[in-house]
């Protein structure tokens, strides 16, 4: 086996392979005090299970603040190791070894090993999990050491180091998952002292941590789950939280005006999502998709909702900061006669559904539903806008992914639980699958450029616009000047990553 070169993005192709050296920034970062920050997506139903884990707050508590996983995305998007330290890979990218880190503890003082690491991935194979499908691609998981394990894939996949970095991966001890689900018992730089779902959680820093003094500067974090998005503005604005995710465009004037607060506008693949969750007639039939298609003005949520933040896109969560993101691929157009043609062809004089959004998803969720409605009223088109999830249609927003193949294997994967629309012709499927294990870049390319083409002619979802995460800060925080993109707030990684100015 050999080692692979680290590349920020991909650059050929070839996942990234070493340990990133982490030095301190231009600012200087004082180490003390505390976090306090209002979250959106939270639950009472939350728990330290990752398998159920989709809102910014549990992200947050866990990945970026209780747990670890195998590998981390930086600020800057280059890959670097957390609970792994090095991996190699076969010719093929079919084997892949990954050196653990040694001296680890979880927060009850058991020691990390290779078994924690096998029994923790374990829990998304076969099961119902956003990560299923990664797991669903890897054959056997061995220990070939304390602190080594060796992964051999149904087939070569170039970016399998990215995928250990999934927020759902989160690593427990072997001897009492169950135990840390229930008290949160991780590894990472923050140690539970109090959580109440739907509510709060309170932690405090581990002393003598394995990333020592250049991360995790805060003695203690609280996050309060607030999904209310004037509410967080309020509370930032009356100096009562030190940072809000998810700032609504209509707050963004507000934010401006003063002195003692800092917007943040960090562009990635961040994108809006409309589509079917059953995938069952009428909305299976090619035209009916086509018709909702043409019947959503891209050009007014873009500007009149999203208030021109963001870049209109083409029905594919392939995004801007994705490596093989195609910028050239013209989207549908906002045209109410041909969606009645369209309605016409599949035998409809008319169309009526209930589109859906989740409340945890705030105020923006209702206000794309609502433009989508005024716009598809002038195509014969009537939606029923309701506050909550799991209607014929949703509208939701999606992150995105750093790779092309996490992201479309999450979404459109065969029986994966966000592929709810059932939509998953063979020849994507074959399409991704060999996309994944090819090496060369132009090549890939090619492959990726035509599944971009696929979703936006026959794609099950309408994803209009790309748009930033929204966030600000009171001036008590100090922040890197190179936010990460992943996920809201520097990739929910900001206890870690912050420091008290």
């Amino acid at each position: 086996m050999t080692p692979l070169g680290r590349r920020r993005l991909l650059q050929s192709g070839v996942a990234a392979a070493l340990l990133a050296v982490s030095g301190m920034p231009a600012r200087a970062r004082s180490r003390g005090g505390k976090l306090t920050a209002a979250l959106s997506g939270a639950s009472v139903t939350d728990t330290w299970d990752g398998r159920t884990h989709a809102g910014v707050f549990m992200m947050a508590a866990a990945s970026g603040a209780v747990f670890d996983t195998l590998t981390e995305v930086a600020a800057d998007g280059s890959l670097k190791g957390e609970l792994a330290t090095h991996w190699v890979a076969s010719a093929d990218a079919r084997t892949w070894t990954f050196d653990l880190r040694q001296g680890v503890r979880f927060h009850d003082g058991t020691a990390f090993s290779a078994e924690d690491v096998i029994a923790s991935l374990l829990l998304h194979k076969d099961v119902t999990s956003p990560a299923a499908p990664i797991l669903a691609e890897v054959e056997r998981i061995e220990k070939t050491g304390a602190h080594q394990v060796r992964f051999e894939l149904k087939r070569g996949n170039a970016d399998f180091p990215y995928l250990l970095s999934d927020y759902h991966l989160l690593i427990y001890p072997a001897s009492d998952i169950a135990g840390a689900i229930e008290t949160g018992n991780g590894t990472g730089l923050y140690r539970v002292k109090h959580f109440a779902p739907g509510d709060r959680l309170v932690a405090t820093r581990v002393a003598d941590h394995y990333k020592g003094e250049g991360a995790g500067f805060f003695d203690e974090i609280e996050y309060i789950a607030m999904n209310d998005a004037s509410r967080r503005v309020s509370a930032l604005m009356m100096g009562k939280v030190d940072a809000i995710n998810a700032v609504p465009v209509a707050a963004l004037g507000r934010i401006a005006e003063s002195p003692a607060v800092q917007l943040q506008t960090v562009q990635g693949n961040r994108h809006i999502s409309f589509s079917s969750i059953t995938g069952a007639v009428p909305f299976a039939d090619p035209d009916v998709k086509m018709a909702l298609k043409y019947g959503l003005d891209r050009v007014s949520l873009l500007n009149d909702v999203l208030g021109g933040h963001g870049a209109i896109a083409s029905d594919s969560p392939i995004g801007p900061a994705n490596q093989f993101f195609a910028p050239d691929i013209v989207p549908v157009q906002f045209d109410p006669e041909r969606a009645a043609f369209h309605l016409r062809k599949a035998g409809l004089n008319g169309l009526c559904i209930d589109l859906g959004y989740d409340p945890r998803d705030g105020n923006e969720a209702e206000a794309n539903a609502l433009l989508f409605k005024a716009s598809a009223a002038k195509t014969g088109i009537e939606i029923q806008v309701s506050a909550a999830p799991d209607r014929e249609w949703n509208a939701a927003t999606w992150s995105g992914r750093a790779t092309e193949d996490w992201m479309l294997s999450a979404a459109y994967g065969v029986n994966t639980p966000w592929n709810r629309h059932g939509w998953a012709p063979a020849r994507f499927q074959d399409l991704v699958a060999a996309a994944r294990s090819v090496l060369d870049s132009d090549l890939r390319r090619e492959m990726y450029y035509e599944l971009q083409i696929m979703l936006r002619d026959d794609g099950p979802s309408i994803i209009p616009a790309f748009t930033p995460f929204l966030q600000a800060t009171s001036n008590r925080v100090g922040t890197p000047e190179t936010i990460g993109n992943l996920f809201d707030m520097d990739s929910t990684r900001m206890a870690e990553r912050w420091w008290s100015a």
